[in-house]
């Protein structure tokens, strides 16, 4: 039996929403253990490090550090969420 193009694309949507869920799972995580676990070469850190820096390194740059808080995973998050709301609604339509 062969797949039509819209279970193709549900599939293939499901497989990324997936991703962005882990994703998502991961910038949260890094901000979370960030306040307990202080080295950076912990494997758990260097993983979680390794997946979000692409994301959270260019907002870091852009937006300036307030009061010594790191708010580039909050903005991560919310951008993060917003686009993947936006494809949703343009595939899904």
């Amino acid at each position: 039996m062969l797949l039509n193009f819209s279970d193709l694309r549900l599939a293939l949507l499901s497989v990324l929403d997936l991703l962005v869920y882990l994703v998502v799972i991961a910038v949260f995580a890094r901000a979370l253990l960030s306040w307990f676990v202080r080295d950076p070469r912990h494997p758990l850190m260097r993983l979680l490090m390794d997946v979000t820096e692409p994301i959270l390194g260019p907002i870091r740059r852009v937006l300036p550090s307030t009061m010594g808080f790191d708010l580039s995973p909050v903005i991560a998050l919310v951008v993060i969420t917003l686009a993947w709301r936006f494809v949703l609604n343009l595939a899904l339509s």
